[in-house]
């Protein structure tokens, strides 16, 4: 709850619109997982400050101004069953909010005094952006390799929760060999978050997910799951038809030849790889009380059904 109020306290702003398009995204909700790795890896610190405070909302500022880019990118106008920023005004101010909640977010995080952890944020947010530029250079590529798949989500979503768990402790002073190794473990979390989610677009309903299932694919960005499906020949041929305009209708008949295929089984497979590396790296950190919880984060991340 704190952290929430905390967010909303750095949104303020003098301009009214800025503050008005701002709020409404956050007022949209969220799980809000990047700040919860960030409050559990300080607790491998010794120290107990407000900074840990800044760090995660910091980062959980930079996430939602990627989203807000996102969706101006994904021409999307729903996100969290309410309408985007770039739906509700126009591109220009969602492109314009998303750049002030990220320099809010850098305002916040440049009163932390490691160059270490400026060094480790500003790699992240390169390759965030790499990671953007990736999803938009094979939209609709229907041929491209797994690799290119997983190199986009570590660059879009694992390496910042990633961050995440390792700003925490680097705030709150933990030893270098402990805040890497909560590097490791938040990157193979934020991977198995990724494919999750991507599995979720085809197997949840509208309801839960706030957008249309297949949304992700009817946008372009071609998921694990799809990639595998691909590689029915039958499949493929219908799945290669898909393009913005397809109504959804035929996007249902395409989600349930995915289903028909064993794509939604070995993506939970390779999900659960994931996990078991976090959990590896989890047995390999001292002893505290934070790793139950940091387990059940992991738990959460792979049962969750929205």
């Amino acid at each position: 709850k704190r952290i929430e109020r905390e967010l909303e306290n750095a949104l303020y702003a003098n301009s009214p619109l800025l503050k008005e398009t701002s709020l409404h995204y956050l007022h949209a909700g969220g799980k809000r997982i990047r700040p919860v790795f960030v409050l559990l890896s300080s607790k491998f610190g010794e120290e107990d400050n407000s900074l840990i405070r800044d760090v995660a909302v910091s980062l959980e500022l930079i996430h939602m101004a990627s989203l807000i880019h996102d969706d101006v990118v994904d021409n999307a106008d729903i996100r969290r069953g309410r309408p985007t920023v770039k739906a509700k005004w126009d591109n220009r101010i969602a492109m314009y909010t998303g750049d002030y909640i990220l320099a809010k977010s850098l305002e916040l995080i440049s009163k932390l005094d490691s160059d270490e952890a400026h060094q480790v944020l500003s790699k992240t947010m390169v390759e965030l952006s790499i990671g953007e530029i990736e999803q938009i250079r094979d939209k609709f590529n229907f041929d491209q390799p797994l690799t290119n798949y997983f190199r986009r989500i570590k660059r879009k979503t694992a390496l910042l929760i990633a961050s995440c768990c390792q700003l925490g402790a680097i705030a709150a002073g933990a030893s270098e060999s402990v805040h890497r190794k909560l590097f490791q473990f938040g990157y193979y979390v934020g991977m198995a978050f990724q494919i999750k989610d991507d599995l979720l677009d085809l197997t949840s309903d509208e309801e839960k997910l706030g957008k249309p299932a297949g949304s992700d694919l009817l946008q372009g960005n071609i998921t694990l799951p799809v990639l595998l499906a691909l590689r029915d020949p039958k499949v493929k041929k219908e799945i290669v038809k898909v393009q913005e305009i397809t109504d959804q209708n035929f996007m249902e008949k395409i989600i349930s030849l995915i289903k028909e295929t064993d794509a939604l089984e070995k993506t939970i497979e390779i999900s659960k790889k994931y996990v078991d590396k976090a959990l590896q790296i989890l047995e390999e950190l001292p002893e505290n009380e934070t790793k139950t919880l940091l387990k059940s984060m992991i738990y959460y991340v792979v049962q969750r059904q929205y």
